[in-house]
């Protein structure tokens, strides 16, 4: 199952998180220091830690201090109800909808989706669940191991009594007793109750969280790790330690009783270079390293705890320097990403089923190597859901803006008391209302992309891919060499990869000093908002947002709807003559369909190409490679709307 949405409220600095929609892949949490990302993910964690003790919430140390009394006397004089700490919205996958079918049939769920609130309180929880029970009961009596009487019989019952009634009346079976039990369990509670605890909560995530104080040590004496794991008072840095020994095959407590020397050598040595190869695939900033580890009896003057039974140390050989140095005396950066690694490896050996919560992963890490890490969550973490949150531009990745929440407390920065309402932590995955600081990581991480690319310049003009860049430019050149109006050279073409990341990049760049900003998008009915939000929120002046729509006199229109129709299917005719079965003639396409893209797309659905796929950017190519033999082709009207777009556009220049 996933999870696809929280809400925090009433928690620390938190009066109301908002809504939380996490992807289903990576969530990034991004703010300034104080803004309150650490406590999202420590709410969040709480509501079904992998460590059971975790599962509190204490009002006396979480509920926000300046009202905690208040509260307390509003609950207790039942003037309120108790705070819902954090909402939780799940959906069920198939394998979960499965686990319940199984049992009470295809139409027991009304729904994929259930909710799950947790309270102050130790594991202070009610779940949300709507189940058919009629259906559940119609599907237990279609039991064919019934006699066909008592089916009949079942089948009509309209409630739980009615059914276990007619059960204690029959003839006793293996079958009537299997579903007397199951009933018996329904009746305790009711269906949704049973089926929420029994068949789906069992099949939830764990939340796995872990931050710098997961950090281990390196080196532990193993009777006191023993002592400390048989009483289940394990500190926060054995769980990697203990990971870390798993991941190398070793088991800790054989290890105390080994009586072979060249059987624990073996071991310690294969355990080492298993260690290496994981680590060196992700860890770019030193390759010349070896993993070891040394296990011996201790000696009195080991570091204190570690004088007398068994000690393991970990240590790093560095093969260029040819010197070995303990674990915990490597770079912060080093021991935190070893760490991770080594506690989520063994997770993931035992096969649990775990949302991965990271709170501000990879600090201590030079940027190359945060890339590194970048790189190893969408390798190797994939299985799982991960949020994460981070202040480090290089911690985000700019391809993928969306996967971005924004946390920002603006009662920080305030000098007077704000309303309730506007004050505390806000998590907002719309970057219009985020303030300068709130955006700073993204403009790092953005201009970090940028400098890569180099599209941009002081007039930016954003469009949606680079087929839109190869039509402006191409028609442009043609327009100019034929005396009329093309767009200004003194505009940048800026391709930002999707109308998704349009709002983002606008309100990044536009808050750069001496940018001048414009856009020139695709647009659809379910573009338009995004689009209006764009000048509603100030970000642009309206004059400065056009969509092709402008200029083609439609409500709907992409670039390829700049021309006319019959010509941009010569376009495409010509460059995937090889694929196509047969030609796409104007009179097969929807005439009702204002979005040539679209028609073209809805006849290849039922018209599926020989081989490959139909893409927008290979028809702007061969329009720019065949130019100069098609332009005599193209209409008198499809320039008008051309160069009407360019005059505009030319007329927002500074």
């Amino acid at each position: 199952m996933k999870l696809k949405e929280y809400r925090v409220r009433e928690f620390r600095s938190i009066w109301d998180s908002g809504p939380i929609t996490v992807d289903n892949q990576t969530t990034c949490f991004v703010g300034k220091n104080e803004a309150g990302k650490t406590t999202i993910l420590n709410a969040l964690y709480r509501t079904n830690p992998i460590r059971k003790g975790d599962a509190v919430f204490d009002e006396t140390y979480d509920y926000p201090k300046r009202e905690v009394e208040d509260y307390r006397f509003a609950v207790e004089s039942g003037e309120r109800e108790e705070a819902a700490v954090v909402e939780c919205l799940y959906e069920l996958e198939k394998d979960d909808v499965a686990a319940v079918e199984n049992v009470f049939g295809p139409k027991v769920l009304k729904s994929s989706t259930f909710k799950r609130t947790t309270y102050y309180g130790e594991a202070n929880s009610r779940y949300t669940m709507v189940c058919d029970d009629t259906a559940a009961r119609k599907h237990l009596a279609s039991n064919p191991a019934l006699p066909d009487d008592l089916r009949t019989t079942l089948s009509s019952a309209t409630d739980w009594s009615a059914f276990a009634t007619a059960l204690d009346e029959t003839e006793t079976t293996d079958a009537v007793n299997a579903l007397k039990k199951l009933a018996a369990k329904v009746r305790e509670k009711e269906l949704s109750y049973y089926v929420f605890n029994s068949l789906v909560w069992p099949r939830s995530p764990k939340f796995l969280y872990f931050d710098e104080y997961y950090q281990m040590e390196g080196q532990a004496n193993l009777d006191a790790l023993i002592a400390r794991e048989d009483k289940d008072e394990l500190e926060d840095s054995d769980y990697p330690l203990i990971g870390l020994i798993n991941l190398a095959r070793l088991d800790h407590r054989k290890l105390v009783a080994t009586k072979n020397t060249t059987e624990l050598k073996n071991k310690l040595e294969g355990a080492g270079n298993h260690l290496t190869t994981r680590i060196v695939k992700y860890w770019s900033q030193n390759r010349h390293i070896q993993m070891r580890f040394d296990v011996r009896d201790a000696r009195p003057e080991d570091p204190e705890g570690m004088r007398s039974g068994v000690n393991v140390w970990g240590e790093v050989y560095d093969t260029v320097h040819w010197a070995t140095t303990s674990l915990r005396n490597r770079s912060r950066g080093f021991v935190w990403f070893f760490s991770f690694l080594a506690w989520y490896e063994d997770i993931k050996r035992q096969k649990q089923n775990v949302i991965l919560l990271l709170d501000e992963p990879g600090l201590s890490l030079h940027g190359r190597a945060q890339a590194d890490l970048l790189r190893y969550f969408d390798a190797e973490l994939s299985g799982h859901q991960l949020l994460y949150t981070t202040h480090s531009p290089f911690m985000i990745d700019p391809t993928k803006f969306e996967r971005v929440r924004i946390v920002q407390d603006l009662g920080i920065d305030a000098t007077e008391a704000l309303p309730k309402e506007e004050d505390g932590t806000k998590v907002l995955a719309n970057v219009f209302d985020a303030t300068d600081d709130s955006l700073f990581p993204l403009q790092g991480a953005l201009g970090y992309e940028i400098q890569q690319t180099l599209f941009i310049g002081p007039n930016s003009l954003i469009v949606e891919g680079v087929a839109d860049m190869l039509y402006l430019r191409a028609v442009s050149a043609q327009l100019e060499r034929d005396d009329r109006v093309g767009l200004s050279e003194e505009w940048v073409i800026t391709p930002v990869g999707g109308s998704g990341k349009v709002p983002t990049f606008v309100a990044l760049l536009g808050s750069q000093k001496g940018i001048n900003v414009a856009t020139l998008l695709d647009i659809q009915n379910s573009d338009k908002q995004i689009i209006e939000d764009l000048y509603k929120k100030k970000l642009l002046n309206k004059k400065q947002v056009s969509t092709y729509a402008d200029f083609t006199g439609g409500s709907e229109a992409d670039v390829e709807d700049m021309f006319d129709r019959d010509f941009y299917l010569q376009l495409v005719n010509a460059e995937f003559a090889g694929q196509l079965k047969a030609k796409i003639s104007l009179s097969k396409l929807n005439a009702n369909e204002p979005r040539t893209l679209r028609a073209i797309e809805a006849w290849l659905a039922d018209n599926p190409m020989k081989s490959g796929s139909f893409g927008h950017y290979r028809p702007a190519r061969y329009l720019t490679e065949k130019l100069a033999a098609l332009w005599p082709k193209v209409s008198d009207e499809t320039k008008d709307r051309f160069e009407s777009a360019f005059k505009h556009l030319n007329g927002l220049l500074k």
